[in-house]
């Protein structure tokens, strides 16, 4: 058994303590197999946490995700905190718990399994095989740059402002992530911007460039405006590899590449920090990119696959456990080629199941492998 890991485990609001339970019950597969010894630690985030605390996040949460070794998060938000202050909304507890733990790198993979080519709104013959990895930065750009808020002008009229903002060393940081994971890939990493009327995308594309003359010299880099990789990812997304882009345009360009794959319920993703030079653990924040889904939360109907995968990234990310979290996605792909499915990829002539019966259905392949 290897050393003990300790986990902070953030259910959340809508759909997320659903499909949390089924992952559980993965960790508790990894433990009674004795692959691993976990410690486990669980709170309240989002509207939860307004709810108990009146604040999205508590900063005893934030202290314990500083003190594991890694957070498994579910989804926050719904139509009962939309009228809440706009500085405690149920999502700025995500973005504080982001920014809190420097994780920088958001990794958001977008593969098709086979099963489920015929689920994807695009042509069989376009995502059949389809396997792409978009590396997002994720606490710059935009969503935090200042100045920012909603003034009133003289004449009684108001301004929204939201700066978009990066420097060298966050550019760099991200872009060493996406070179490294090309490595291990098909060597092939696509810068996205807006170079031709943004001058931070100008310096993105200026520092991308430099950094892979001098540290990938190997990796093959093409550049891209994020309006054209938006039609190409419609049009023939077999070209990418890795992408790497901001915060603004990773947050829509992974959701336009997760629809590819037929369902946002089946897609995880990694959110990862800078490597301490001494210990070198990083902090690893692990998340499915489906949102609270509130329409069908409590009902037993939500695909749980999302944020069982996101723990198997966990467990390869964080913990270098390659076997186990190969097993999970193995699990995962032997279930939809031949189980039940839940309604979001439900196929004629399979039995529609639900959340507690596809994990079910995961744990029972977990045991064949």
């Amino acid at each position: 058994m290897t050393a003990n890991k300790s986990l902070l485990l953030l259910p959340g609001d809508g759909i997320g303590p659903e499909v949390f339970a089924q992952a559980k019950r993965v960790l508790d597969w990894v433990q009674k197999t004795g692959r691993a010894s976990f410690t486990l630690h669980e709170d309240l985030v989002g509207g939860a946490a307004i709810d108990a605390y009146g604040v999205p996040v508590t900063d005893a949460t934030i202290a314990k995700a500083k003190e594991v070794d890694a957070v498994l998060f579910g989804s926050v938000g719904g139509p009962k905190w939309d009228k809440v202050s706009f500085d405690i909304r149920p999502e700025a507890g995500l973005l504080r718990l982001r920014q809190e733990l420097q994780v920088f790198a958001n990794l958001r993979p977008a593969k098709v399994f086979d099963a489920l080519v015929d689920n994807s709104s695009l042509k069989p013959e376009l995502v059949r095989g389809l396997d792409i990895m978009i590396v997002r930065e994720c606490i710059g750009g935009v969503y935090f740059g200042e100045p920012r808020g909603i003034e009133t002008l003289a004449d009684g009229t108001e301004r929204g402002v939201n700066t978009e903002v990066y420097t060298t060393p966050e550019i760099l940081r991200v872009g060493r992530v996406a070179f490294d994971l090309a490595r291990k890939r098909a060597n092939r990493v696509c810068s996205v911007e807006k170079a031709n009327v943004m001058e931070s995308g100008l310096l993105w594309r200026r520092v991308m460039a430099r950094l892979q003359a001098e540290e990938y010299p190997d990796v093959e880099l093409t550049h891209m405006y994020a309006d054209n990789c938006a039609m190409q990812l419609a049009k023939n997304p077999k070209q990418f590899d890795v992408i790497v882009t901001g915060n603004l345009f990773g947050d829509l360009l992974s959701d336009l590449a997760a629809m590819l794959t037929g369902s946002l319920g089946l897609l995880p993703s990694a959110t990862l920090g800078a490597k301490d030079p001494v210990t070198g653990r990083r902090a690893g924040f692990y998340e499915p990119i489906h949102g609270s889904a509130p329409d069908i939360a409590g009902k037993g109907v939500a695909n749980p696959i999302a944020q069982i995968l996101s723990l198997a990234l966990l467990l390869r990310y964080s913990f270098d456990m390659e076997d186990e979290a190969l097993a999970i996605e193995q699990a995962v792909e032997r279930v939809l080629a031949k189980a039940g499915r839940t309604p979001d990829i439900k196929i004629e002539g399979r039995p529609v199941i639900s959340t507690s019966e596809m994990g079910d259905a995961l744990i029972a392949e977990l045991e064949a492998i």
